[in-house]
């Protein structure tokens, strides 16, 4: 026998209780047409064992009219004696092997047994400290059993470090000096000693106490040889490095203290494969008003955690794909705290924790998380459509300044700066941003080349190279078609996404040919390799990315209306170029502040990435005006020739909304002003009456155009009702079924009518959706004001605020002005007006959008 396993005590443990004592208690209850004979099928030996061990149907119930607290004080009075069977026969009934003693110092029955020197009894406990054996049945109130035992026992040589805030960063280095300590996980408390032999602790941890468990999984090599790793946290910032010989030593203490500081509600935590463990107080869009207490944890890439205020168990965010991770500092209470902002998918998450010390090692986890983790696709940092940044950063720069530049692609950069760009973008591509002007076009082109042509695998994978190629030898194009888009449908998802954006691009590249010439086989030629990862080029890879390009309309499902707006976009880019502004120019748009009048007019530098808020913050900044407290301002559009205007939500891309007024009948009409929309008050005026009325209903006066459900020229009276993020359509109130129904996510207001439709009343609203326009007429100014704002809000889910206590988003660059225009600072008076006279002749020369200008950074420079 293992004499390391088989010792003394545990031998005399098995001769004095014995296969048959053991059976008479186990088997005590056990009928005879219960009983399992020699030839019963695996099936009903494994149910037998099941119902004989695991839930004690066949137990002697001499004990069961004890309750749990009976049975927990005969266990502690039979541990100090000698018969171990009457300890078998409490802990097999229910008994909790942990119970607490009472006794301060043997806080559970093992430590009763030690003291009172009962070698066996301590025996028996230690080798079921796991067990959890349900009560008898007659003692389970309604029918329900109790909920088995938390309580762990443990004990081990662990490499252990206390370390305070101030030496956190030499714990490692303080754990190579430290010897082994005997540890011992019971009653909730973790206790460490000098070693096996010691009575007294060098110190104890209460885990109830504890705020934040990380766990290691690298092994960290001391002279001795690797060990696993894992810290202890607890409010009074104080840390606890601890280190086990294998991994699965560390995972079985790392689960042992979770069980014991994590709540039940939140055990699905517990039962990943976690980085990091906790609690932190947050903040999200449901409690904006106070920070509350959740549960998180850390796995790979996910930020997981149960937050009490919501009706589902968990939640998660993909850390890689967060829109904004920013850190910012707040006074709370008149100490200092510091906060971290977590943006995806629209939804926003506060977090700040107990001490600093937990929040630095919950922030450096999730930053270190959300960056770039390897060379694979789906390793780098994803935008909210799962293409990486760099992707989208790389093709967003192209479309604006390069759609008409000849040969695009075909250009080489410079190696040493595309290498460099790389690596920022490798560093943390969420933060770093492509300047026009600081980045040159062919730099950026072969950082998009470079990047496809160096991941792991190809994006559209080396697996499916042959059925890539042999798609060539179906001549009839729509089933080459089909096939090309089964192959898409099997790639991984963020490969999928990501080849969609290329092609894409290249699609909008190839339809500008004639100024870059660089149709479908031009970039074909230059993307095969990239795209298939092949050293050479076949003329077969050159078809099939061809086809790609050609066909991405059908492949790819794209809609009609969406290959008009490209060739708008595509139109408007170009036309830029037309009016002379280079690579290194800057598009700037003349914004009003509160009116459209000479003297509030601003110049102001947008960027293709630029949102309302960003905008919105800068004229504020630019004209000084500081917004009394509980006013919001926001962008406005006016367009119409200043009969309709619309608020744009703070997320809105400024530069996309531009382009969109090359469809108007009167696009020169069109402009942005600044100026104030609600009210904080307002806000939650209409937020208190939308959760007391969960609906927005009235009689309204309609007009539809054209006109399909409305009969006539005029307007009409209609029973309208916003409920639930739709706008329904009733003849009348008393009807029970609507005539149209409408998804606000689909739908354009304005404040306004146009007074071509000869409305009623001076206030209505203009809803414009896909191919239809409703022109709505209220009674009164207050009716138009209420039905607005509760459109915009529900059209944003009560999202129309940036978050509260998030800095002001406002533009990068700092540029001083000249009289209205922020421009490169300009050395000589002569510089400025040359400025104002050419852009005076440009404003007259400009017959596509009256309200958009352009000029080069080189007007504010010259001398």
């Amino acid at each position: 026998m293992d004499a390391s396993i088989w010792s003394n005590e545990l031998i005399e443990l098995f001769i004095v209780i014995g296969n048959k004592r053991a059976n008479d208690f186990w088997a005590g209850n056990l009928q005879k047409d219960e009983e399992l004979h020699m030839d019963s099928p695996v099936e009903k030996r494994k149910t037998f064992i099941t119902q004989k061990y695991k839930e004690g149907r066949f137990r002697k119930t001499l004990l069961a009219s004890l309750t749990k607290e009976e049975l927990n004080k005969a266990l502690c009075a039979a541990v100090v004696k000698p018969d171990v069977l009457e300890t078998m026969a409490l802990l097999f009934s229910g008994a909790d092997v942990m119970c607490a003693t009472g006794d301060p110092v043997h806080s559970t029955p093992y430590l009763l047994a030690k003291k009172a020197g009962q070698s066996l009894q301590m025996e028996f406990l230690y080798h079921n400290k796991f067990s959890d054996f349900p009560q008898h049945d007659t003692h389970s109130e309604g029918g329900l059993g109790q909920e088995p035992s938390q309580s762990t026992f443990l004990c081990d040589f662990l490499y252990q470090a206390p370390a305070a805030a101030s030496k956190l960063s030499s714990e490692k280095k303080l754990l190579e000096e430290t010897n082994k300590k005997w540890c011992v996980l019971e009653g909730g408390f973790l206790s460490y000693y000098e070693n096996d032999k010691s009575t007294a602790p060098n110190g104890t941890i209460n885990i109830s106490e504890v705020i934040c468990l990380a766990v290691h999984k690298e092994d960290f090599y001391l002279n001795t040889g690797p060990i696993f790793t894992f810290e202890i946290y607890l409010p009074s910032e104080r840390a606890f490095l601890f280190g086990a010989e294998t991994s699965q030593a560390q995972r079985k203490w790392t689960e042992a203290i979770a069980k014991h500081f994590v709540p039940f509600v939140a055990e699905n935590l517990t039962e990943a494969d976690y980085d990091l463990i906790g609690q932190l107080y947050y903040k999200d869009c449901h409690t904006l008003d106070q920070w509350r207490k959740g549960w998180f944890s850390m796995d790979k890439s996910s930020l997981r955690f149960c937050l009490p205020m919501q009706e589902v168990q968990e939640d998660r965010m993909h850390l890689r794909r967060l829109q904004e991770l920013t850190i910012s500092t707040v006074v709370q209470n008149g100490e200092k705290i510091d906060i971290l902002l977590l943006v995806e998918k629209g939804r926003t998450l506060y977090i700040h924790g107990h001490t600093k010390l937990d929040f630095t090692v919950w922030h450096t986890a999730i930053e270190k998380a959300a960056g770039t983790d390897g060379n694979a696709l789906q390793d780098q940092q994803l935008s909210k459509n799962d293409v990486p940044i760099i992707v989208n950063s790389c093709i967003a720069f192209v479309t604006q300044y390069g759609l008409g530049c000849k040969y695009i692609y075909q250009k080489n950069g410079d190696p040493l700066h595309i290498s460099e760009l790389l690596e920022s973008f490798k560093k943390d591509a969420r933060s770093f941003k492509l300047r026009a002007g600081k980045h040159q076009l062919e730099d950026v082109t072969g950082i998009l080349k470079n990047f496809l042509s160096d991941i792991d695998d190809a994006l559209l994978t080396k697996e499916l190279y042959p059925y890539w190629i042999s798609a060539l030898d179906t001549q009839d194009d729509k089933e080459r078609i089909k096939k090309y888009g089964a192959f898409i449908r099997s790639l991984p998802g963020v490969n999928r996404a990501t080849l969609a954006a290329v092609i894409e691009h290249l699609y909008r590249v190839q339809k500008c040919s004639e100024i870059n010439h660089m149709n479908a086989h031009n970039l074909a030629l230059v993307f095969s390799s990239c795209l298939f990862q092949t050293k050479g080029q076949t003329s077969e890879e050159v078809n099939v990315i061809e086809d790609l390009i050609n066909n991405y309309v059908e492949i790819f499902e794209v809609k009609e209306d969406q290959v008009k707006q490209m060739d708008i976009e595509n139109s408007f880019i170009t036309k830029w170029k037309d009016t002379q502004v280079s690579q290194a120019g800057d598009l700037l748009i003349e914004v009003y502040v509160e009116k459209k009048e000479p003297d509030c007019s601003i110049i102001i530098r947008i960027s293709p990435v630029m949102e309302a808020e960003e905008l919105t913050n800068d004229i504020l900044a630019i004209k000084n005006i500081i917004p009394v407290k509980g006013d919001i301002w926001a962008t406005f559009e006016v367009i119409e020739n200043e009969e309709l205007e619309r608020p744009l939500h703070y997320t809105e891309n400024v530069l996309e909304q531009v382009l969109r007024w090359s469809s108007l009948a009167e696009p020169g009409s069109a402009y942005l002003v600044v100026k104030r929309f609600l009210t904080i008050n307002t806000v939650r005026h209409y937020n208190e009456r939308r959760a007391l009325e969960s609906i927005k209903e009235g009689v309204l006066k309609i007009k539809e155009e054209p006109s399909k459900i409305l009969s006539g020229n005029k307007f009409q009276d209609r029973y309208i009702v916003l409920r639930d993020g739709y706008l329904f359509l009733y003849k009348d109130s008393k009807s029970s079924k609507y005539e149209k129904m409408f998804s606000l996510s689909s739908m354009k207001f304005y404040l306004g009518v146009k007074k071509k439709m000869k409305p009623p009343t001076s206030w209505g609203l203009t809803a414009y959706s896909e191919k239809h326009h409703w022109h709505i007429c209220c009674d009164s100014l207050q009716t138009q004001t209420e039905w607005m704002a509760s459109v915009f809000i529900a059209q944003h889910e009560n999202d129309i605020l940036p978050p509260a206590g998030k800095e002001r988003k406002r533009s990068i660059t700092k540029n001083p002005k000249i009289g209205g225009l922020p421009l490169i600072p300009i050395q000589h008076e002569k510089s400025a007006n040359q400025a104002r006279k050419i852009l005076r002749v440009r404003e007259q020369s400009w017959s596509g959008c009256g309200s958009v200008k352009s000029m080069t950074k080189s007007l504010g420079t010259a001398t």
